[in-house]
């Protein structure tokens, strides 16, 4: 089929497995290879018909890889994106882009130098919901926007693993690159940008590493501003039990009030709502509850391969743009321990 694309994976772990492999299925393309060095990886991915490799060049060498999935620890993501990208595949490279703020400059600088379509896996921007609500803001539902606050946490322990034998990657300050600021504030980061058509300017944070055994934040506050003057306010948390309600996001405006339930994470559904500001009435809004995030942005990826007139849609400066964020949002909120202290500069 002409519209199918023939994908590979850098790094075969969890969200590869659960969520990105069967996008690729249900979009209509193809899993091809995948890079993982562990051999229960490799053979998950034989299971699904794709090829195993050790190591990145056997899945450079295959031609029929036209893009690419970057789903390693955050600090390995520099290597594998200037190599795909000097090979001249697409890559769609998971967020955040880097561990520190000089690999993803390393990383736009390869993305522009080679012009490969690059972008960051920020599935939020595709979640039906999201895209609901851009709409219902374009078109003045709430009037004029004053503020938009998000709620993005969950329970991360040091033992938590989705697959038997895995590390917890995610909590080691070399390879992630921070904790929950650094893993979950992207989305929240990026999506307000994607929802008012403006990035957040200015941005300060506070956090902390008050309730897990790890040296790496488990939970922050962001504050923002964006160059017209919408406040942004991000909590983010690897220190909420995941049976309380924890995922929400408002954009309030002098007409009312859009909210969005259980919408942040890979998972479809969810719930919006508009508060009427005169009469206080909500008002359920439909959208389609099944069509995943990662699935649409598999979608959108394989149009704008196809279509180069989609790939504005995509913009490694942007998401640079999003990293320098968080590197001021640490540099604001000094570490009370040593080993968490910020390995990214401020911009």
């Amino acid at each position: 089929m002409p519209d199918s694309i023939g994908w590979g994976i850098v790094g075969f772990g969890w969200v590869a497995q659960d969520f990105m492999a069967p996008a690729i299925r249900e979009a209509g393309h193809r899993l091809v290879a995948v890079c993982d060095p562990g051999a229960d990886a490799r053979a998950a991915a034989a299971d699904l018909g794709a090829r195993g490799h050790a190591d990145l060049a056997g899945l450079l060498a295959e031609p029929e890889v036209e893009a690419v999935y970057v789903a390693t620890p955050n600090h390995l993501h520099r290597g594998a994106v200037e190599a795909l990208a000097a090979s001249g595949k697409a890559i769609l490279c998971e967020k955040p882009m880097a561990a520190a703020l000089p690999d993803a400059e390393a990383m736009a600088a390869a993305v522009a130098r080679t012009g490969i379509l690059y972008g960051t896996a920020f599935d939020q921007r595709h979640h039906p919901a999201h895209r609901l609500l851009r709409d219902e803001i374009r078109a003045g539902r709430v009037g004029t926007v004053t503020a938009i606050r998000i709620v993005y946490a969950c329970w991360l322990d040091r033992g938590w693993t989705a697959i038997p034998g895995q590390q917890n990657w995610r909590i080691d300050q070399a390879q992630a690159g921070g904790g929950a600021l650094m893993d979950l504030a992207p989305h929240g980061l990026d999506l307000t940008d994607f929802l008012l058509d403006e990035p957040i300017l200015d941005v300060t944070a506070l956090t902390q590493a008050r309730a897990q055994d790890y040296a790496v934040d488990d939970g922050a506050l962001l504050i923002g501003r964006t160059g017209s003057g919408i406040l942004a306010s991000l909590h983010v948390a690897y220190n909420c039990p995941d049976a309380l309600p924890r995922r929400r996001l408002e954009i309030a405006g002098t007409g009312g009030l859009l909210v969005a339930s259980d919408t942040m994470g890979q998972e479809a559904g969810g719930s919006v709502a508009f508060i009427d500001g005169a009469t206080g009435e909500t008002v359920p809004l439909p959208f389609d509850r099944e069509a995943s995030p990662f699935l649409e942005q598999v979608r959108a990826f394989g149009r704008s391969l196809r279509d180069p007139a989609g790939r504005d849609a995509w913009s490694a400066e942007r998401d640079l743009h999003t990293m320098r964020l968080l590197a001021r949002a640490y540099a604001a909120s000094p570490s009370r321990h040593p080993a968490q202290s910020p390995v990214m500069p401020a911009a």
